[in-house]
């Protein structure tokens, strides 16, 4: 009976009880109906040993720095930035939508961040340029995306703490695919506006324009930099780098840039105290939900119909990324990585898959779920952020989903896309 719990959660996500609830309520009533009360107390208790965790503060301190390079009007300057470098070319605000997204991942790491951000800058700013709102919500969409996957990633350091992982590896395995999904979607927007006459947004800009932007750009830019150089060079751990991108963001913000001032301060921590609140509950539950999976064997019974399927790995790739990719569309990518990480990934690491290169493929596909209706929490996000219906949206980023899709196989199947930069940087063999 126990092993029923998967599908009781599904069926509360259906009911449309909230993701959290669903996490431990299924695996809760399945082990009172199992007499098991003893192990009733161990699910619960381990929700707060899920976020007891010193990596995982990791997550709530970039949030932190996320919500006050925003409120900063730090966004304000990376649009600026990408608008004096590709502005004037046709179909330019869109191009520079995907741009800007590409810039926020290396602050935010978020794709919910994302979209409110540069969703509510830049939806506006399209339509009156001439671009119908459902396309100008459909790009901001499709490019948020991105935010996970450029470091500094959220997801790559649940990944990590779940599976052992180097977190610097994940982040340096995640930058060439995401590199890669934002060219894809320019290229995307680039055919469009040949097709459609998709307008420019601004004149060329002169190369004084342009250095310019690049000054006022350049304290927010070197926030990636700081994060991956201080990890690389050992000299903080993923933890306190997200500690020191949070004194960079004040120190940039109230002392350099002005914009920044002490009363914004409390609205700024209580919005990122919110929302890491729902992350780490979420990661809190899930952690208490694989405990119910140990318990009920589901990762040796997985295991055993996997490998059923076939003993070809391309194949088993091929219907894991149709597995991650269903599951995206129900399920937040933490909750989906602590639950499923541990049952997948030693599958295929036993198979010759590199576990980093696993755990990009993994990150990749839950992330592009949150693209994907019934349950993406971009979707949702940009509705609120544009006005337009949640089925609108989604129908109108199937073209950039498409071409997500693609990266996502290209990812799989080419290793070396994801392998090359921590390779060189020594963290894989």
């Amino acid at each position: 009976m126990l092993s029923l719990f998967l599908p009781l959660f599904l069926i509360f996500l259906f009911l449309g009880l909230p993701v959290f609830f669903g996490l431990i309520a299924a695996p809760g009533i399945l082990l009172w109906m199992n007499g098991q009360e003893r192990d009733i107390v161990l699910l619960y208790r381990n929700i707060y040993n899920g976020m007891d965790s010193f990596p995982l503060m990791a997550i709530p301190f970039f949030m932190l720095a996320g919500e006050l390079m925003n409120r900063s009007g730090i966004t304000l300057r990376l649009v600026e930035f990408a608008q004096a470098l590709i502005g004037h070319l046709r179909g330019g605000l869109a191009h520079v939508n995907v741009l800007s997204s590409m810039l926020f991942a290396g602050l935010s790491g978020s794709a919910v961040a994302d979209v409110s951000a540069l969703g509510s800058m830049l939806i506006p700013a399209m339509e009156k340029q001439g671009y119908s709102r459902k396309f100008a919500a459909a790009i901001t969409a499709a490019s948020s995306i991105i935010g996970p996957i450029i470091p500094p990633s959220g997801i790559m350091i649940i990944y990590a703490y779940v599976m052992g992982e180097s977190v610097a590896a994940l982040f340096l395995a995640g930058i060439v695919p995401g590199l890669m999904i934002g060219l894809s979607l320019m290229g995307v927007v680039w055919v469009m506006a040949d097709r459609w006459g998709l307008p420019a947004a601004t004149r060329k800009a002169t190369w004084g324009e342009r250095g310019q932007a690049s000054v006022k750009a350049i304290w927010p830019l070197l926030t990636p930099a700081i994060i991956l150089g201080g990890i690389l060079g050992g000299v903080f751990t993923p933890t306190e780098a997200a500690a020191v991108a949070v004194g960079y963001a004040l120190f940039i913000g109230l002392f350099v840039l002005r914009s920044l001032t002490l009363r914004d301060l409390p609205d700024v921590l209580g919005r990122a105290g919110l929302t890491s609140a729902v992350v780490l509950l979420l990661v809190g539950a899930a952690m208490a939900f694989k405990t119910v999976a140990s318990l009920a064997h589901t990762p040796e019974l997985l295991a055993g119909i996997i490998l059923g399927l076939s003993d070809n790995p391309l194949i088993l790739l091929l219907l894991i990324n149709l597995l991650l990719f269903i599951v995206g569309m129900f399920l937040d990518a933490g909750p989906a990585i602590i639950i499923l990480g541990p049952i997948l990934g030693p599958i295929f690491t036993a198979m010759g898959v590199d576990s980093v290169h696993f755990a990009i493929i993994m990150a990749v596909n839950l992330t592009v779920g949150l693209l994907t209706p019934p349950m993406g929490l971009v979707l949702f996000v940009t509705a609120s952020v544009s006005g337009l219906k949640v089925e609108t949206i989604a129908r109108a980023t199937l073209p950039f989903l498409a071409v997500e899709v693609v990266v996502i196989f290209l990812i799989t199947y080419f290793p070396a896309i994801c392998l090359t930069v921590p390779r060189l940087a020594g963290f894989v063999d």
